[in-house]
């Protein structure tokens, strides 16, 4: 499985940028697919994820500024994020892991990874 993340780049603090990520296939008849933030030297924590049936969790960092969405037809998830902060500055990595599994088993699969610069 294959997963191809785009739409990084390099935004002023409080504007808006779309990540999308396509997974080749879709290894799980459960699963769910996020994204997962990685600040400069810090360690990769959560942003949101979305269940294949719609369920959607997200950090609290990134509440009412950021929107998860999937489309299961084209096995692609989106990250809608908006009113920009320095602080979400990172790459952002997508996966896609087995429900019920949590993001770091061996059982997930990791996108290249796409860069978020917000500048203040």
């Amino acid at each position: 499985v294959q997963l191809q993340a785009s739409g990084g780049g390099l935004v002023q603090a409080g504007g808006s940028l779309m990540l999308s990520c396509t997974a080749s296939e879709e290894p799980y008849a459960h699963n769910y697919m996020g994204w997962y933030h990685q600040p400069p030297g810090k360690q990769r924590e959560l942003a949101a994820t979305i269940t294949n049936t719609g369920i959607i969790d997200y950090a609290d960092s990134v509440k009412g500024r950021f929107t998860i969405s999937r489309d299961n037809a084209k096995n692609t998830v989106y990250l809608q994020m908006s009113s920009l902060k320095p602080e979400d500055t990172g790459v952002y990595y997508c996966n896609l892991s087995p429900d019920g599994r949590p993001w770091w088993s061996p059982e997930s699969f990791w996108g290249q990874g796409t860069l978020v610069t917000v500048s203040s």
